[in-house]
């Protein structure tokens, strides 16, 4: 057949901080004022979303050659490119995409297809799978690829690669029993269990990046002297400065003008943590491309730059992110189901969403955004009622409980003005609640550890909803002791999440996948495993003279030549929470 995690133990702790603090950055998205209560105009209304493209591309012209893109991201990448070893936000994936490529991508539909990899085929119970490379790709040291140094790189990624260690990948590929080079172009993987969705994995939001032998088995630089396959080809690194690369001469995809990509001779990424200090870049022309998921940002100041032609820009909420608060299911006062449907009940999630981001990202109902196969418009999330809200939290207290809890969230303005609005809403319900504002670091151990009552997050952006497995799983139970999943942050241990869990994972048939999975967002609704705010949107955005944020079709089979444009199945993935492609970007 053609292409068309189990839980975590303790020791896994250090794995998962740079990801969780992808997730804490903010459950907000902008920060508009107390007065600018606008709603109404959602994105689409302002030709602020994926359908609408970006803007200026009918005046571009066709694509040039040469300059210097200088990319302003969100943050530098602690611990640098050694990826197996890797704790990569979406700043560090931006890298990865500049140097290295993955064995699959997403396209426009969701769909995982070759891109490394040639082909990609199954046996009937999707417990082997062969990966066809593509023949005569080079890394950057002119080392060939092949299906013997893929298969280094996939043991590294799970943890069996002598020298190299592995962090959150060593239990995301779990289910992976063995990895074989069956030739020089193809490897043959076998998994422990049927595992439908296992294409997406070799993707994983764009962080397995394959790696040169050179690198793996680097001792002392593997972290800092990156070698992919990618479209640039690393120059220096100085780290919370900048990271250089320059065009790959001799890149594997070929543009319609018969040369190689990239268009762009070079690129530069800054890391410029403060929003209006990037903003403030783009304008001065420090920089000429800037990524930002401030939803006020995005309606307001960069929309004017954008509507007076000093700026292009493209914005999606497309297999984005969903921001939440996450309840501690572990302790009270959230081990009560009635006191988490009384905080979901009694807050106008609109209203704060108008108070917060003028109301312009879309309103979620379940973790699962519009463009999963997950997706219910109503999974059956508590509608806002703050007579019932009022009446749960009475009952509850009358039972014994204290109707009081503590909201942590990260020192970023906004998340402290959304920690504000929570707190009023809940005081209206007859709950007290205490704000604590802490650095990332310590809200990752709060979060690993259990030790918190609430917090803010943004996290599971848009692709299989297999990608969940890691987050939700409760745990194992070995020898009749029960073993909890780490990373099942809200600490929910629910027979009908595990369940619906592993019969999704298994399931071939794509109806039937599709009512487990609507099912399971059902079960996360109704139980209120979160409180589900918003879908972020992420916006890229260019100097008026910077143009391609999406780049080119997928490339098919034959990547020597450029790939139909109208061919449905190899249009780009309009997403940009995992980063976007960089092949197409050029400057006029």
């Amino acid at each position: 057949m053609r292409l068309r995690a189990r839980p975590i133990s303790r020791g896994a702790k250090a794995a998962f901080a740079g990801l969780l603090a992808f997730s804490l950055v903010a459950s907000a998205c902008g920060g508009a004022s107390e007065g600018s209560k606008k709603g109404g105009e959602k994105l689409a209304d302002k030709k602020l979303d994926a359908a609408a493209g970006e803007s200026g591309l009918d005046k571009a012209g066709e694509p040039k050659r040469g300059g210097k893109l200088v990319y302003g991201l969100e943050a530098d990448t602690n611990g640098g490119f050694c990826l197996s070893e890797g704790q990569l936000a979406i700043s560090g994936m931006m890298i990865v995409r500049a140097v290295y490529d993955t064995l699959t991508v997403p396209n426009s539909k969701g769909d995982y297809v070759p891109y490394l990899a040639k082909d990609i085929t199954h046996n009937d119970d999707y417990t082997e799978w062969n990966i066809e490379l593509r023949d005569g790709i080079k890394f950057h040291d002119g080392s060939p690829l092949t299906a013997q140094v893929v298969k280094n790189n996939l043991d590294a990624y799970r943890g069996v690669y002598p020298g190299r260690s592995s962090l959150l990948f060593a239990f995301v590929l779990k289910n992976i029993k063995a990895v074989d080079a069956v030739d020089d172009l193809n490897v043959k993987v076998t998994t422990t269990k049927p595992w439908v969705a296992f294409p997406s994995y070799l993707y994983s939001s764009s962080r397995l990046g394959i790696m040169a032998q050179a690198q793996l088995d680097s001792k002392d630089h593997c972290a800092d002297e990156p070698i992919g396959t990618g479209p640039f080809t690393f120059q220096s690194w100085t780290p919370n400065q900048k990271f250089v690369a320059k065009a790959n001469p001799d890149y594997w995809q070929i543009a319609p003008d018969g040369k190689p990509y990239p268009y762009a001779s070079s690129i530069e990424f800054r890391p410029i943590p403060d929003g209006q200090v990037r903003n403030n870049a783009l304008q001065t022309g420090d920089v000429n491309i800037m990524h930002t998921s401030n939803g006020d940002d995005i309606g307001n100041k960069l929309l004017k730059l954008r509507d007076s032609g000093k700026a292009n820009m493209f914005v999606s909420e497309e297999f984005g992110e969903v921001a939440f608060m996450q309840l501690n299911h572990t302790t009270a006062p959230f081990d009560d189901l009635r006191m988490r449907q009384a905080l979901a009940m009694g807050a106008d999630r609109s209203e704060i969403n108008n108070l917060i981001n003028d109301g312009l990202p879309t309103i979620a109902d379940g973790p699962f955004a519009p463009d999963s196969v997950a997706y219910l418009k109503d999974p059956g999330f508590p509608k806002f009622d703050a007579a019932k809200a009022k009446a749960l939290v009475a009952d509850y207290v009358k039972d014994g409980g204290k109707a009081e809890f503590t909201l942590e969230g990260t020192t970023d303005p906004t998340v402290k003005k959304l920690c504000e609005l929570i707190q009023q809403r809940a005081k209206a319900s007859g709950i007290t609640v205490k704000i604590v504002l802490r650095d990332q670091a310590a809200l990752i151990n709060d979060a690993i550890g259990k030790k918190y009552q609430a917090m803010t997050f943004r996290n599971y952006p848009g692709g299989d909803p297999d990608a969940n497995y890691v987050w939700w799983y409760s745990g194992d139970t070995v020898d009749g002791k029960f073993s909890p999943n780490l990373v099942n942050f809200a600490g929910f241990r629910d027979d009908e999440v595990d369940k619906l869990l592993d019969e999704g994972r298994s399931e071939p048939d794509p109806a039937k996948r599709k009512t487990i999975y609507q099912d399971l967002n059902k079960r996360m609704a109704t139980q209120v495993h979160g409180v589900w705010s918003w879908f972020t949107p992420w916006a890229v955005v260019e100097g008026p003279d910077v143009h391609g944020i999406l780049g080119p079709p997928l490339p098919g089979p034959d990547a020597s030549k450029p790939s139909a444009a109208d061919d449905p199945d190899l249009q780009p993935n309009k997403g940009l929470a995992t980063g976007h492609s960089l092949l197409g970007l050029w400057v006029s």
